[in-house]
């Protein structure tokens, strides 16, 4: 394994420092991280970015020859989570960072990071089989077809799906002691899998 990636909601409605605390749980790997604020972490966690942990919200990072950019936060929900969004903004924040991944590598892939999934695949359905993912996600994988996309924030929606050509990820909360594994090979693999908490890599 050499990259961790976290696709937002690091804290359950916690501060600034909760998350950061969990951030620097994680860089004990000693491996790079990757993430993004999801809907129950503090807006301000967008900002934030650290030696070993960089925040992909509206922003482009490449690893390996792999361009990845993220969006955070979710659409409104009716809980009024700390980090909510219009569909507007939640475009505007994937173009920049779309627009931030160098192109001057056409052979390399792109890679989303989103914490809310693409309105309407197997990954944004609630227990009570409403889709509630984001239109914009939606619209932006039909229309840019990145490679792959990773994103969260319905917990119970674990899986994998497709738009299109795009392979989209849903590892469910490592909390429940869930994460994908990914294999950047001739073709990307997935697998969903126990959440390692020994210190061992795969």
């Amino acid at each position: 394994m050499d990259l961790v990636v976290m696709c937002g909601d690091l804290t359950h409605f916690g501060s600034l420092e909760d998350a950061k605390r969990n951030l620097s749980i994680v860089s004990k790997a000693k491996l790079p991280v990757f993430f993004i604020p999801g809907n129950c972490d503090p807006p301000q966690l967008a900002n934030e970015s650290t030696d070993s942990a960089k925040c992909l919200h509206g922003d482009c990072r490449r690893f390996h020859g792999i361009a990845f950019f993220g969006v955070g936060g979710s659409p409104p929900t009716p809980f009024h989570s700390p980090f909510e969004l219009s569909e507007e903004e939640i475009g505007l924040l994937l173009q920049r960072g779309f627009a931030n991944c160098s192109r001057d590598e056409e052979s390399s892939r792109v890679v989303l990071v989103s914490h809310s999934p693409p309105r309407g695949t197997r990954l944004d359905m609630t227990s009570s089989g409403e889709h509630v993912g984001s239109t914009s996600v939606r619209n932006f994988v039909e229309e840019e077809r990145p490679a792959l996309v990773v994103c969260g924030h319905i917990h119970e929606a674990s899986g994998l799906d497709r738009v299109g050509t795009t392979l989209i990820v849903n590892p469910g909360p490592a909390r429940h002691n869930q994460c994908a594994v990914i294999d950047f090979g001739d073709d990307i693999e997935v697998s969903l899998s126990p959440l390692n908490i020994t210190g061992q890599t795969h």
